[in-house]
Order: C-alpha cells, then structure tokens, then sequence
C-alpha cells in the first residue's frame, strides 16, 4: 500500500526539474493523448508536472492545436468535462 507521501504523482520531484524539463516531459504526455491517452490523465498529469493549472494550461494551448483542444474538451465524458474544458476552452 502506497503512503500518502506517495500520492502526489511524483510532484516533489517535478519540483526539482528546469522549466525546459517540465516541457519537454508534458510534450510527451502530449504524443501519448494524440496516441490514445485519455484527456484526463493528460490534464491532470500536465498540472502535476507543470506545478499548478495556469501554467498547465499555457503549456497545453501552445501545444495542442485548436482543433485538438475543441475535440479533446468534445470527448470528454461525466465528471471530467469541467476539469477538461477548464484546461482545454
């Protein structure tokens, strides 16, 4: 079983990185959406790396086109459509 010290999605760490670091990892979190991985985990995740949403949110309007976000924000579904729409609009 996991300590609540490690449920922060590795946060401390992302701490330590260089903003050029941060980009390049949420670039990759990036490919992994426009391969299949749910638009949540790269909202979420992109905040964690980022260090909190504003900046989450810049980082992903400069890299996903604007028909990307629009689709993206499309394809969420329940409870994730407002945290998406949040990063995403």
């Amino acid at each position: 079983m996991l300590s609540s010290n490690n449920n922060d999605l590795g946060a401390a760490l992302y701490k330590t990185w260089s903003e050029k670091q941060r980009f390049d990892e949420i670039e990759k979190l990036v490919q992994g959406f426009r391969n299949g991985v749910p638009v949540g985990i790269l909202c979420k995740m992109t905040e964690t790396i980022a260090g909190n949403k504003k900046r989450a949110k810049k980082i992903l309007t400069e890299l996903l086109t604007p028909e990307e976000r629009k689709s993206a924000v499309q394809s969420a579904e329940g409870g994730m459509i407002p945290v998406v729409k949040s990063f995403l609009e």
